[in-house]
């Protein structure tokens, strides 16, 4: 009998391992399911990554986009201007020659000229010619001549280097042009010195005759109320003194 039940085992072994490989499949299926759960948190935090990553990025893009835009414009303005004011040193060095110019005129008294030969009213008129030339270029080249005879002194465009008593004028004007002054584009090319009257009037700023001037008055200091309770008075008290 024995060998025969030892012959039953054998010839159907399977029956015998059953329990174990069922355990050995549901351990299977737990762990595959607990990686699959696992590959889900790990695929969620992936995405958060990558949201934060492409937002870093697109911002980093728009910071990128706002300098190249700066620079173009600034690349535009400096060109603009180098292309405005290049000739300034040139253009200064030049106002010397008219500067030679105008005072070889300006040495010349008026009776001599009405009383010059032909030749001398020749050359000064060649002279004046040239001077005038000279100006006209400038003039196409952005440069212009500043004569502010009559105006407001402005130490921006103009150097003041003396005084003039003048009552008949406010005090601050220009009264007299030593030397022209020049400017290209929105700069001083060279400022224009000058004399400025003082002693005169003060500029005033003109009011309406018929508008009345307003007279402002403080409003008087508003005083704590008075309590008519005894018991409330405390209340006005200053306890911090």
């Amino acid at each position: 009998m024995m060998s025969e039940d030892k012959k039953d085992e054998n010839q159907y072994p399977e029956t015998t391992e059953s329990p174990s490989r069922e355990a050995e499949a549901r351990a299977d299926a737990q762990a595959k399911a607990g990686q699959s759960d696992k590959s889900l948190y790990d695929q969620a935090d992936e995405f958060l990554a990558l949201g934060e990553e492409n937002e870093d990025l697109k911002n980093r893009l728009l910071l990128l986009a706002a300098d190249m835009e700066n620079l173009r414009r600034r690349t535009e303005r400096e060109k603009q201007d180098s292309a405005k004011y290049a000739i300034s040193n040139f253009a200064r060095d030049v106002l010397t020659v008219g500067d030679s110019l105008n005072r070889a005129l300006q040495a010349i008294p008026a009776d001599a000229r009405e009383s010059a030969d032909e030749t001398l009213k020749s050359l000064l008129e060649g002279v004046e010619m040239t001077e005038r030339e000279m100006i006209n270029v400038l003039s196409r080249h952005g440069v212009k001549i500043d004569e502010p005879k009559g105006a407001k002194f402005d130490p921006n465009l103009h150097q003041a280097i003396f005084e003039v008593e003048d009552a008949e004028v406010p005090a601050g004007t220009v009264t007299e042009v030593v030397q022209s002054g020049y400017v290209i584009g929105e700069r001083v090319l060279r400022p224009a010195m000058v004399g400025v009257s003082k002693g005169g009037p003060k500029a005033q700023k003109s009011m309406a005759v018929d508008e009345p001037e307003l007279e402002v008055r403080p409003e008087p200091a508003k005083e704590p109320p008075i309590a008519s309770d005894p018991a409330d008075m405390g209340k006005n008290f200053d306890r911090s003194a």
